[in-house]
Formats: C-alpha cells, sequence, structure tokens
C-alpha cells in the first residue's frame, strides 16, 4: 500500500482547505442564525419585540411563559402533550413495523420479495403530502376521522423505515448466527427477538429517531385530518395561535415563546439517543 502524504503549503504547514470550511461556517450561519433569533425574541415582551434591535435580550421571557400557559387554560401543554403522544408512540410503533419487515426482506429468501422490496422503495419515492388527502378519505369512510387514530395509523408504516432496517438487518445479522440458533431449537421469534432486535438496534433508534422527528414536525396532516383543537399537536396549535395575532399581535410573543419550546423537546431527544450510539457503536466495536 502506498503510505498517506499531507499536502505542505509554502511554509511546510499543512495546507488547510478553506473553501470547504467556509462553505461549511456560512452552512451553519444560515441554520443557526434563526434558532439563535427564536432564542433572542423569546425573551422579549409584547413592547420589545417591535422596538428593539432584532438581536437585543429583552427581559419578559417569564412573562411570555407565564402569560402562554394562562392562555386558553394551559392549551399549550396539551398540544404539546398531543405532540408528544402522537410522535412517541407512532415512531414507536413504526420502528416495530419496520423492524419485522426489514428483517424479513433481509434475512429471508422468498417468492416475490424483490417485488415486495421495489414497491417500498416506490413509497419511498413518494412524498408524504401527497397522501394526506387520500388517507383522509379513507380514514373519513371509515368513520376515523378527527381522531386520535386518524394521527397514528398513517405514521405506523413507514417505507424508508422498512428500507432502512433491511439494509441494515442483512449487513449487521448473520445467516451463520441465525442457522446455529436453529439447531439449538431457537423459534423464529426468539431468534428475532433475542438477536437480530439487539443486533440492529443502532439502525431502529434511527429509524425511531427520523418517525418521531417526522411526526412531531407534521403539520398538513393534522391540518386535514382534525377539527377539534384539543387534539392538535404543536405544529397545528401554534399556526392557530398565529393567525389569530392577525389581529391580535399581543400574539406574537406567545407564539415565538411557543417556538421556541417546542424545539427543546427533539434537542433532547437527539442528546439522548445520541448516547444510545455511541453505546452501540462501542459495543460493536469491542466484540468485533
Amino acid at each position: 500500500m502506498t503510505p498517506l502524504t499531507l499536502t505542505a503549503g509554502p511554509k511546510g504547514g499543512r495546507r488547510t482547505a478553506w473553501v470547504p470550511t467556509l462553505v461549511l461556517l456560512l452552512g451553519a450561519l444560515y441554520c443557526l442564525i434563526p434558532i439563535a433569533w427564536v432564542v433572542i425574541a423569546a425573551t422579549k415582551d409584547r413592547s420589545e419585540l417591535f422596538s428593539t434591535f432584532t438581536f437585543a435580550p429583552g427581559g419578559g421571557f417569564f412573562r411570555n411563559l407565564s402569560d402562554l400557559t394562562a392562555y386558553r387554560d394551559g392549551i399549550f401543554w396539551r398540544w404539546m402533550a398531543n405532540s408528544a403522544f402522537y410522535a412517541g408512540l407512532g415512531a414507536l410503533l413504526s420502528a416495530a413495523v419496520s423492524a419485522a419487515g426489514g428483517y424479513a426482506l433481509g434475512r429471508f429468501a422468498f417468492r416475490g420479495r424483490e417485488a415486495v422490496f421495489k414497491m417500498i422503495l416506490a413509497g419511498v419515492l413518494v412524498p408524504s403530502i401527497v397522501l394526506a388527502v387520500p388517507q383522509y378519505l379513507l380514514l373519513s369512510k371509515l368513520g376515523m376521522a378527527d381522531s386520535y387514530l386518524a394521527m397514528l395509523l398513517p405514521s405506523i408504516l413507514s417505507p424508508y423505515g422498512v428500507y432502512l432496517v433491511r439494509i441494515y438487518a442483512a449487513a449487521s445479522v448473520p445467516a451463520e448466527l441465525m442457522e446455529a440458533a436453529r439447531m439449538d431449537g431457537a423459534s423464529e421469534w426468539r431468534i428475532f427477538s433475542r438477536i437480530a432486535v439487539p443486533m440492529m438496534m443502532p439502525g431502529l433508534i434511527t429509524v425511531f429517531l427520523f418517525q418521531f422527528v417526522g411526526i412531531w414536525n407534521n403539520f398538513l396532516l393534522p391540518y386535514v385530518m382534525l377539527a377539534d383543537d384539543e387534539k392538535f399537536p404543536i405544529t397545528l396549535g401554534l399556526y392557530t395561535l398565529l393567525a389569530q395575532g392577525a389581529s391580535q399581535p399581543a400574539l406574537y410573543t406567545l407564539v415565538i415563546t411557543g417556538c421556541l419550546l417546542a424545539v427543546l423537546p427533539l434537542i433532547g431527544l437527539f442528546l439522548v439517543i445520541q448516547r444510545f450510539w455511541s453505546l452501540d457503536l462501542l459495543s460493536g466495536s469491542v466484540k468485533a
């Protein structure tokens, strides 16, 4: 093998790739400036929001939080709880269905497997926004519109999740280990639950995270499915609050504070799941 050489600059030091670094910095600023604005704007009361410098912090955060909590007897926290329910249970069920489907497609040979897999790939290419109205018409025929099931059922099956687990199962679950378990008398369910699932856990956690974030941020599906604002998730609830702000500008501070609070669970979830990713990677390297 040819030894790796480093490119030296004019004075013998390593040459820095300034262009990629600058592009990454600009991309980071593009993503972080809106978040910084939300954080700072949430500290301003209604008199400071439009009269002070954009990035000058205010002193009204706790008042905004109190007003948001008091608004309509705390319906904001009901919206947060609804989002946590939809996203948490929906992502968990989706990860379970993806685990079963991806494992079957990745580790079993049966007639029609490739056709099923191609249909799943086609489902990955279809934007979820296209399916919102057909899903509403179907669930409306079944009498499930404007219900919690109307939000949960479309979230259970994730074509991308099945595709990801299928690839991960084929790479991480050895066929020899499955055959050895069968020779020891283990049932297929035991092999799946005790051997395959722990090996596929990093992939399942990824599916859970993607689905949780997708359901938490989903706007069109609840907008189409739900009419009772007691069942609204946080995205639709803040939208209705923002629409009322056109006639009541005082509500803008509540919307901004609510946006800040709505982002915090996603940040916390990512930090927690990142820990499990690290543990899985470390355990895999030790076993290797």
